[in-house]
């Protein structure tokens, strides 16, 4: 019987884990002396070393959540996103900003040692919905049968939201949608589902949305809601783009700044498009085979901002090249097909779900990150998983993974007992 760690996703996740310790190190070797918010620690030289520390701590979590049941997980959810919700509501009465987001709410500080309660959320929420849909013979097939899991996600992300943290909002987002289709929600529900948002981001061109609403007219007409539903969905969307211009109104100068440096990043190159032109530069810079490591110009000399947390990803462009980045990528695709693959083996529902849910926290926070570095994605301020500093993230990606190790030596003994 083969029974034991997952040896393929092991690898996996111990070259993503080195590189990223690696990354951090060679971040941290530039020509300034930059602070950190660590008194004990001033220079930025020496956080790989307390990101080495952080990867201890989370392997040792790791392995609690490995030698965890889901039967006992899957009874303590409740009591676990009930938690999470009280400490992001603490947080923002008490909580303080740190590095790119100093102006939020979004960490707990005890004594120096700060922690993201956000983290604990998103795995929360993930075992809710898990717990939620598993619960259930059959997926919803109508609008209404949704709410309840969007209230699952949507309360954790509105309490984000408003510390204001943008980029950890959209991450419940993307797991709501990724559990939606893996607990079989029909394709169509998904996308009146996503309707009003894309109504919401084509309302800055009156041809794109009169576009949209014309399909989403024949989508309705072709896939048949019902009526009441269909005539909410339209509703919705038609109120976006209003409330496009309202929202728009009534944002102040540095929240339009990074909308119009998003859209033309060349024309505020100096101004709130500073971050995303230098990480271009940086990037471009970087060639097939990139500047050596340690050794790239841009970030030594302090011109790729936040490069040992945001943007370490136009550190691997620079210093590593075209090759580097689609080492990389590779990687992290590879990542993501195992945790499909044991999502598809799992031993139960909950398990799965649970599994996919972390598949979908860790290519949102991918997509979104890289996509902000190369102007795809709006700058939000969220890591990429292994390679951006910062404990709270990486002890909570490897208790997610911790389950994933879980639930692979579950299918695989129940695939044995079957046969």
């Amino acid at each position: 019987m083969n029974r034991g760690i997952d040896r393929s996703l092991l690898l996996i996740v111990g070259l993503l884990a080195l590189l990223g310790v690696l990354l951090i190190y060679s971040a941290g070797q530039t020509d300034l002396a930059v602070n950190t918010h660590r008194s004990w620690l001033r220079q930025e030289r020496w956080l790989w070393l307390v990101q080495l520390i952080w990867l201890v701590i989370g392997l040792g979590c790791a392995m609690v959540a490995y030698r965890t049941s889901f039967r006992l997980l899957e009874w303590a959810t409740p009591w676990l996103y009930g938690i999470s919700l009280l400490l992001l509501a603490i947080t923002l009465v008490i909580g303080s900003g740190q590095g790119s987001a100093a102006g939020s709410r979004s960490w707990l500080s005890i004594k120096g040692f700060g922690i993201q309660p956000v983290e604990i959320a998103k795995l929360a929420t993930i075992l809710m919905l898990a717990r939620w849909f598993a619960a259930r013979r059959d997926p919803p097939i109508t609008l209404r049968g949704l709410l309840p899991p969007i209230a699952l996600a949507a309360v954790p992300a509105l309490l984000v939201l408003k510390q204001p943290d943008l980029g950890s909002a959209i991450v419940f987002g993307g797991v709501l949608f990724g559990m939606l289709f893996w607990a079989a929600v029909p394709v169509q529900l998904l996308v009146l589902l996503a309707s009003p948002f894309i109504s919401l981001l084509l309302a800055w061109s009156t041809t794109l949305w009169s576009v949209w609403m014309l399909l989403l007219f024949v989508m309705l007409l072709v896939w048949r809601p019902f009526i009441l539903e269909a005539i909410v969905i339209y509703l919705i969307n038609s109120a976006m783009g209003v409330l496009a211009f309202v929202v728009w109104g009534r944002m102040k100068n540095y929240q339009k700044e990074r909308i119009l440096s998003f859209l033309d990043p060349q024309a505020h190159r100096l101004g709130s498009g500073y971050q995303a032109m230098e990480s271009h530069v940086a990037i471009g810079s970087g060639g097939w085979f990139g500047t050596g490591f340690t050794l790239g110009p841009q970030k030594r000399s302090g011109f790729i901002p936040f490069h040992s947390t945001d943007f370490v990803f136009a550190v691997v462009g620079e210093e590593l090249g075209l090759i580097g980045v689609l080492v990389t990528l590779g990687l992290f695709l590879a990542l993501l097909f195992s945790l499909v693959r044991i999502a598809r083996n799992a031993g139960d529902p909950f398990a799965s779900l649970v599994v996919f849910g972390v598949a979908a926290v860790l290519f949102t926070h991918v997509f979104e990150n890289i996509g902000m570095t190369i102007s795809v994605m709006p700058i939000t301020g969220i890591p990429l998983p292994f390679f951006s500093y910062g404990g709270s993230f990486l002890v909570a990606t490897l208790v997610g993974l911790g389950l994933v190790f879980r639930a692979a030596e579950e299918g695989r003994a129940a695939s044995y007992v079957e046969s």
